[in-house]
């Protein structure tokens, strides 16, 4: 005879399962400067010891990312910043940064990755060439993060094949043999829960074991997760929102993950080896609106520090 399934409702009055709850345990959820400014504390909406990233995007000064990630810091969170490299100089540059953010934020992890620009800045065309220099390691970095695409990157190959992006996998897993630090894949966000499960179990397959963080955007309007999807290159899932879109009865409603998160954590519920570990939320609807529904579906896993 099957266990209950023991449901249980918050506060809002939404349902609250056990393999959500489970599943949404220590996620992580990402801010650039200007919209962590819109938070007054990150105490009201994050529980305690959230990883928090922090995006640089191209144009924001490195002093803006180090005093977001100061003040993130300071109210009690792990800050992950962003470190991409098409972005960074040089060697100087990335040494500059990282004593930066650990002098003036305590920083000792970081998301490295090639970054949205086509044309490289300076030295760097790729995060194994930011891992090579050696400076994380030296620095004392505890977790680093790199890159994964559950559903290819047609900027890194432009055929459509997953080659590039695989071949680079296989080396950031061999990376992960060397380094004193904690890596995993956090990916790029996804909206059907069968590509994702398919990909992650192709990796395993592939000998791949970094742990995945699985990227989910947050509530928004369909029309701006329709925007952020195509300029992404998200592929097959994309078409959860364009069949989500010729609903006119859902056409003005917000899209909500509550679907691919239960349908994720009941396989790791059933696949207690499934290597998604975390989920990692893209708040493309804004922090408070993402925020909201993780405590609202989440249950005592993601109850605010003054919540």
């Amino acid at each position: 005879m099957a266990l209950l399934n023991f449901k249980k409702k918050t506060e809002s009055g939404t349902v609250v399962t056990p393999e959500v709850e489970a599943f949404l345990d220590g996620y992580s959820i990402e801010v650039m400067p200007r919209t962590a400014e819109k938070v007054e504390d990150f105490r009201d909406l994050l529980p305690q010891g959230t990883r928090v990233y922090i995006a640089h995007i191209e144009g924001t000064p490195i002093e803006d990312m180090v005093k977001t990630a100061a003040r993130i810091a300071g109210e009690g969170y792990n800050v992950m910043p962003h470190f991409p490299a098409r972005i960074i100089k040089d060697k100087a540059t990335l040494e500059n940064w990282i004593a930066m953010y650990q002098g003036e934020a305590g920083v000792k992890q970081a998301l490295l990755l090639a970054g949205g620009v086509t044309t490289p800045h300076g030295d760097f065309d790729s995060s194994m060439q930011l891992l090579e220099t050696g400076l994380f390691d030296k620095a004392g970095f505890t977790n680093l993060h790199v890159a994964g695409h559950p559903e290819g990157n047609k900027d890194i190959d432009p055929d459509g094949s997953t080659k590039n992006v695989d071949d680079a996998l296989r080396w950031k897993n061999k990376f992960n043999e060397t380094t004193d630090a904690s890596m995993a894949l956090a990916t790029q966000f996804a909206f059907d829960a069968k590509p994702i499960i398919a990909w992650a179990d192709g990796l395993k397959e592939a000998g791949i074991d970094l742990p995945i963080h699985i990227g989910i955007a947050g509530p928004a309007k369909l029309q701006t997760l329709i925007k952020f999807a195509i300029a992404c290159g998200v592929g097959p899932s994309l078409k959860v929102l364009q069949k989500r879109a010729m609903d006119v009865t859902k056409l003005l409603l917000p899209y909500e993950p509550t679907d691919v998160i239960a349908e994720l954590a009941a396989h790791k519920a059933a696949n207690p080896d499934f290597n998604i570990e975390k989920v990692h939320f893209f708040p493309l609807g804004g922090i408070k609106t993402n925020a909201k529904w993780a405590i609202d579906n989440g249950g005592s896993s993601t109850k605010p520090v003054n919540g």
